[in-house]
C-alpha cells in the first residue's frame, strides 16, 4: 500500500496510476489522514439492455387517478 499526500499525489500522479495498474492500492491523504483511494477500474458488470424488464412490471390502472383526501388536501 501507497500512501501520499494531496501535493505528493499530484506531481506523480502518472506513477501512482501504473502503480494502481500493476495492483497496487494507493492512498492519498490530507493532514497524516487517509481520505481517498485509488483503485483499479472495474468497468460495468454488463451492458445494460433497454426493455430488459418487459412484461414483469405492471401499473396499476388508476395510477394516475389522485385519491379525494389528497386532491382536498392540496385544494384540488
Amino acid at each position: 500500500m501507497i500512501l501520499k499526500n494531496i501535493s505528493e499525489a499530484k506531481a506523480e500522479l502518472s506513477s501512482l496510476i501504473e502503480s494502481v495498474q500493476r495492483g497496487e492500492e494507493v492512498l492519498i491523504g490530507k493532514a497524516g489522514r487517509p481520505v481517498a483511494r485509488l483503485v483499479p477500474y472495474r468497468g460495468l458488470a454488463e451492458r445494460r439492455r433497454p426493455g430488459a424488464l418487459a412484461g414483469q412490471i405492471v401499473i396499476a390502472e388508476d395510477f394516475d387517478v389522485l385519491p379525494a383526501d389528497i386532491a382536498e388536501a392540496f385544494g384540488a
